[in-house]
């Protein structure tokens, strides 16, 4: 089992920018995915991004493309979600989750993951 741990939630204007922390840590060689989630009021859970840490090959959804970017600490065991170009609508919780994720099928999927942290609440205000 991993344990995940979010951080760098807050308030953000639209149009400025904010980046999010997710520290692995317990069984972190089961980790070799990572990635965002997003839970939105009333809305199912969204993929956001996602990044495989033997390679740094990057995912993303479609609504935060160009916008949102994922990166990896191999050795803090540690992946980051800059956020810039921040709407309204990217207001949500967001849940950092990891995985072996075995095919790129599944990348984009909750059940490509086993473990998700708790969440860290984003707020955009215009």
């Amino acid at each position: 089992q991993v344990q995940l741990v979010e951080s760098g939630g807050g308030l953000v204007q639209a149009g400025g920018s904010l980046r999010l922390s997710c520290a692995a840590s317990g069984r972190t060689y089961t980790a070799r995915t990572m990635a965002w989630f997003r839970q939105r009021p009333g809305k199912e859970r969204e993929f956001v991004a996602a990044i495989r840490r033997s390679d740094g090959a990057t995912y993303y959804g479609d609504s935060v493309k160009g916008r949102f970017t994922i990166s990896g600490d191999n050795a803090r065991n540690t992946v980051y979600l800059q956020m810039s170009s921040a709407e309204p609508e990217d207001t949500a919780v967001y849940i950092c989750a990891a995985g072996v994720v075995q095919s790129t099928d599944v990348v984009k999927m909750r059940r490509g993951y086993s473990s998700w942290g708790q969440g860290t609440q984003v707020t955009v205000f215009s």
